[in-house]
């Protein structure tokens, strides 16, 4: 059979996911009986907030297990060297497992060290659902002041994700609201390329994981946040953690052959420099980028986007800022870095001079109002 029309090249891409996902509330109770199957030796890498979230109730279940574990806590960011020295104690330790209990700075120190070694199993308790970090198969790495240095690819995904929407609901609900924009934040971004580059298998699966993400918090959003206020566990707020760490997270987790980063994520790892912007939560540096990204591309922020990063409190201004502000807000949108091999990708321009403006129109308006 013959056609006139030239064949489109095969559909190719990779999905990264974890060996299962388990939600729901009171799980901190099984996590020993979760684990014992596949590992008897674990070391643990959490914060000292996150571990006097989840005990006593986790000592107990990991006893009761029969589990033999030690911990070791986090209290800076996810650099090379926290990397490295968790590397070193648990290979002295031996234990066979890791299991990382916390925000996406321990979560991502233990995806880094469970992907170069190879050989554990990595079991992952998030104790917030501001980020997708417990699914995404990255590791974000920074320097010790906070500021972005890489967005690591892994290979290996975590035996098993455990996540207790009891502890999400007691934790401070600003975690919340940033994790929802950090969502929100994938399908503003990869919309664009898939309207700009239609009839690509991965990027159609990667903005429909988004899409519905997005959709979640059109409908549940407000009631999660609701719920989480009043340190409840309601269907809304179950709905909004699967879209913060699942579908944000499978969304990130589709690799074809397009590269497809997002201008918001690019413009928050340039924010992350910026000494005064260091009590920004993740989702928060996202939300104020995502401002910028439809000033770029519309010329004024788009009306759901501008409604949706008021409701969940996102900052839609730059505080402060130490020295000449207008030279630092030029020196900001100098300092952003787009792949040059993206550029062609999405149907707008963005140069420093379109990012300038568009940090210029944030300072002229008053877009909180």
């Amino acid at each position: 059979m013959s056609t006139d029309q030239p064949l489109s090249k095969p559909a190719q891409f990779t999905i990264k996911s974890p060996g299962n996902y388990i939600q729901q509330p009171g799980l901190i109770h099984q996590v020993g009986e979760r684990i014992r199957p596949l590992v008897g030796h674990l070391r643990i890498l959490t914060s000292p907030q996150a571990w006097r979230a989840v005990n006593p109730a986790l000592e107990e279940s990991l006893n009761r297990a029969g589990l033999r574990w030690q911990v070791e806590y986090l209290t800076g960011e996810c650099t090379d060297a926290a990397i490295a020295q968790f590397r070193h104690n648990l290979l002295e330790q031996g234990a066979e497992g890791i299991l990382a209990i916390g925000g996406g700075r321990v979560l991502d120190t233990a995806k880094a060290v469970n992907d170069a070694l190879g050989d554990r199993q990595l079991f992952a308790l998030p104790t917030l659902a501001a980020t997708c970090a417990a699914w995404s198969p990255l590791a974000i790495i920074y320097n010790e002041e906070g500021g972005h240095l890489d967005s690591r690819a892994l290979d290996a995904m975590p035996a098993l994700i455990l996540v207790d929407s009891d502890i999400i609901a007691r934790a401070d609900v600003r975690y919340l609201r940033s994790g929802i924009v950090d969502a929100l934040a994938k399908w503003v971004e990869f919309d664009p390329w898939q309207r700009h580059n239609p009839h690509h298998l991965a990027l159609d699966v990667k903005v429909s994981a988004a899409r519905q993400a997005y959709d979640a918090f059109l409908r549940w959003g407000e009631e999660a946040v609701a719920a989480n206020e009043r340190q409840q566990v309601t269907q809304a707020l179950e709905k909004v953690i699967e879209a913060n760490i699942v579908l944000a997270g499978l969304a990130n987790s589709v690799r074809g052959e397009l590269d497809t980063p997002g201008l918001a994520h690019v413009i928050h790892d340039t924010l992350t420099h910026q000494p005064e912007l260091h009590d920004w939560l993740h989702g928060e540096k996202v939300g104020f980028s995502l401002l910028l990204q439809s000033l770029v591309e519309y010329g004024q922020p788009d009306a759901q986007l501008l409604s949706l990063l008021k409701i969940y409190r996102s900052p839609l201004r730059l505080p402060a800022l130490a020295g000449d502000r207008a030279a630092r807000i030029a020196q900001i949108a100098a300092d952003i870095r787009f792949p040059q091999k993206s550029l062609g990708g999405l149907p707008f321009a963005v140069t420093t001079e379109t990012l300038h403006r568009a940090l210029l129109a944030t300072e002229a308006q008053d877009f909180a109002a």
